[in-house]
């Protein structure tokens, strides 16, 4: 992507394309917010659209979680601890709300494509209905158990006493967090990839302003301690929920929530639920992998398990962006099929992982080549920087795989095929990547670097599998 891709205007008075438009003005129309058919055009247009807002979403979300910690921090290891213990919990609720999250991107975008507004913001309304109750029983559960929860994860009595207002806060809130990912996953299905890209981001600026006042008591702030950054989070992210709210009820969008659609369809989140607990149980699996791979590197000792740690958030951060691109590949997907254009939905996918391809291809080279000072941003200790910067270059070898399986996975849930992707990724992680690393690392004597070139081979297993059942085609026949 240059100067130029394959594009086509959108005059004023016509949706219907015309010749070409330039890089830049396409790119400042993606972040006002464009009423582009999806299901017309040049594919390299849509991808664009799409892709653009929902990066720049990723880009602040990767660095909200760094600045979010940098501020906690500053209160010692037990705030840190309290954060990272309630997190571990947390994880459940995040694999929840990513995989409800898939059948609310999958139904909308069908339903969009088929040229079925209401029939959207029905699925949109059961999307929230589902969600609000599964959230509701494990906030309470959450604000009732918060110390005893603590105490089940190893927490100290001191941690307990200082740390459960905000595990209680944070678990007993947790239908702001569903709600924020499932109604941006509804307007990413309908197009509308820059609304979601808007709300996430008030999400983490107003987290990111009350996050020192509140922890540290600045100015006519109380000083809240680590409280205080369960309180932030919370007011970012339900202000963002009532905005999400406010903009479906206005029909500022593609989808306009009606009294008419009020009703619960109880079928209808039995439907979702179907598809989404496969995305559940798939988010989950790539979730408790990790913990995997944590456990093999920890009898390698601190210093291994404190460069990997380090090499693991610099690629998370890296990488993030390429969840935009892939999440603009499953509004594709789901659009094009639901306009029967099952041609133009896999064409959208291979331009998709292209695109993607060029951009990490990008960032794989530069960790090869700054491995090592990268690694020295965050830690000068002469026996974690040559772990970290090993982790860096072996894991980047399989970025080129990893942007089209990142692609391909999601392009299945896009069609509402979330068991394929599932399967997928319970063969390549549980059953290949884990005993891999052990074989390479305990057995076979590669140490730690054995579990590195696990990850990479395990990425690169992944993305050639996704390819070959995305060949095949079977994605396309899935009813939704």
């Amino acid at each position: 992507m240059t100067e130029s891709i394959e594009l086509s205007p959108a005059p004023a008075t016509s949706a219907a394309p015309a010749a070409s438009r330039p890089f830049w003005p396409t790119v400042f129309e993606a972040l006002r917010g464009s009423r582009q058919d999806y299901t017309e055009g040049p594919i390299g247009r849509a991808v664009l659209l799409l892709a653009v807002p929902m990066v720049l979403e990723m880009v602040l979300e990767s660095v909200f979680a760094v600045v979010d910690v940098f501020w906690v921090a500053h209160l010692g290891a037990d705030a840190v601890a309290t954060v990272g213990i309630t997190e571990s919990m947390l994880a459940l609720i995040y694999a929840v709300a990513i995989g409800l999250s898939m059948g609310a991107t999958a139904t909308v975008a069908r339903r969009i494509g088929e040229k079925d507004p209401d029939g959207a913001a029905r699925a949109a309304v059961s999307s929230i209905a589902l969600g609000i109750s599964i959230a509701v029983p494990i906030g309470i559960a959450g604000l009732l158990l918060a110390p005893r929860l603590l105490g089940w994860m190893g927490a100290s009595a001191h941690l307990i006493a200082t740390g459960s207002r905000f595990t209680s806060i944070m678990l007993g809130c947790n239908v702001v967090i569903l709600l924020l990912f499932l109604i941006n996953a509804i307007f990413r299905g309908a197009g509308d990839a820059a609304i979601a890209m808007r709300v996430l981001w008030l999400a983490n600026i107003i987290n990111l302003c009350l996050d020192p006042c509140l922890i540290l008591g600045l100015g006519p702030f109380p000083r809240l301690g680590v409280t205080g950054a369960a309180v932030a989070t919370t007011c970012g992210r339900g202000t963002a929920v009532l905005i999400q709210l406010w903009t479906l009820s206005r029909g500022r969008g593609r989808i306009a929530i009606r009294r008419e659609h009020l009703a619960v369809n109880p079928a209808a989140m039995l439907r979702l639920f179907r598809i989404s607990a496969n995305g559940i149980v798939q988010a989950a699996v790539a979730t408790a992998s990790w913990a995997g791979l944590v456990r093999i590197l920890s009898t390698f000792g601190s210093s291994v398990l404190a460069g990997y740690t380090i090499g693991i958030r610099i690629i998370v951060f890296a990488i993030l962006p390429s969840w935009g691109m892939s999440n603009a590949a499953a509004t594709l997907v789901g659009q094009n099929l639901g306009a029967r254009k099952p041609d133009r939905a896999e064409r959208s996918v291979y331009i998709a992982g292209l695109y993607n391809m060029i951009f990490l291809g990008s960032v794989g080279a530069v960790f090869l080549i700054l491995a090592d000072p990268l690694i020295r941003l965050f830690t000068s200790d002469p026996a974690i920087v040559p772990i970290g910067a090993q982790c860096l270059r072996t894991i980047s070898y399989g970025f080129l795989f990893y942007a089209w399986g990142m692609v391909v996975t999601q392009a299945f849930n896009g069609a509402g095929d979330t068991f394929t992707p599932t399967m997928i990724n319970l063969f390549c992680f549980w059953l290949w990547e884990i005993p891999l690393a052990y074989l390479l690392s305990r057995r076979l004597g590669f140490g730690p670097r054995g579990v590195f070139w696990a990850i990479t081979i395990a990425f690169c297993t992944l993305a050639v599998v996704s390819l070959l059942l995305f060949r095949r085609g079977k994605w396309k026949e899935k009813k939704v």
